[in-house]
């Protein structure tokens, strides 16, 4: 939404030997994100639905025929120049899910907030006591294959999408790994969430209520992804 000065950049830096096609999920720029996405090599799908996980879903379901997503903002903060360490895993039978973490790579002055990383750190270390992965951020750079993705049966079409594909994925026996990379500032712009308190504060709500809803509750009354469906011997894996 009204990434028009980094959305070109961010989609250069795709290593495309290994991304074959790019989508662009559009919540209605006003301001030629469309036509710059586009211009870059990009396929455009305009959602006016709101919601963040809203966007995710359906770029994942426009994505039919591949057999690996990779999910990534459009704001060049994430190193999508390294996505062979997130894709890697999972070609190699390692890993089922994989997703960067921001706190334990290098970054950027400015890039990331104290209380984002606070977020991180704080949330990962609740699951860890619910009995699930103890990850280390929520960043929004991974992995996963797309079929196994449709199956988690994703709820959450906010801010607590990622949240909520975390919880799910182990939960499903998928093998879950973290990989630290580089995280920078924004190219351009400013961010709809850590730009301003007031969406830090919506996007923080939508969060733990996805971590008391799907954390706690769903696994409490055996709600959907509440237990493993096939064997997963090491689903809380970390480097």
């Amino acid at each position: 939404m009204n990434e028009a000065g980094a959305i070109g950049p961010t989609l250069d830096r795709l290593p495309r030997d290994l991304v074959r096609r790019a989508i662009v999920v559009d919540g209605g720029s006003r301001d030629g994100t469309v036509e710059e996405a586009r211009r870059h090599g990009a396929d455009i799908v305009v959602e006016r639905r709101p919601g963040y996980g809203r966007a995710c879903l359906t770029g994942a379901e426009r994505a039919e025929g591949a057999e690996l997503l990779l999910f990534c903002d459009g704001d060049g903060a994430d190193s999508v120049e390294a996505a062979a360490a997130l894709i890697a895993p999972i070609a190699a039978g390692e890993a089922d899910f994989v997703l960067a973490t921001r706190t334990r790579g290098p970054r950027e002055p400015g890039s990331m907030g104290w209380h984002q990383v606070f977020a991180g750190e704080a949330i990962g270390a609740a699951l860890g006591l619910l009995g699930g992965v103890r990850y280390s951020d929520m960043c929004a750079f991974r992995a996963i294959r797309r079929a196994d993705l449709l199956r988690l049966g994703m709820q959450e079409m906010t801010y607590g999408w990622n949240l909520e594909m975390q919880i799910r994925a182990p939960r499903a026996g998928l093998r879950t790994r973290e990989v630290p990379l580089p995280y920078r500032r924004r190219v351009a712009g400013q961010s709809k969430v850590a730009g301003n308190w007031r969406g830090t504060i919506r996007a923080g709500g939508r969060i733990v209520r996805t971590l008391i809803r799907v954390g706690v509750l769903d696994r409490a009354s055996g709600g959907p992804g509440s237990a493993p469906r096939h064997g997963c011997s090491d689903p809380w894996r970390t480097p």
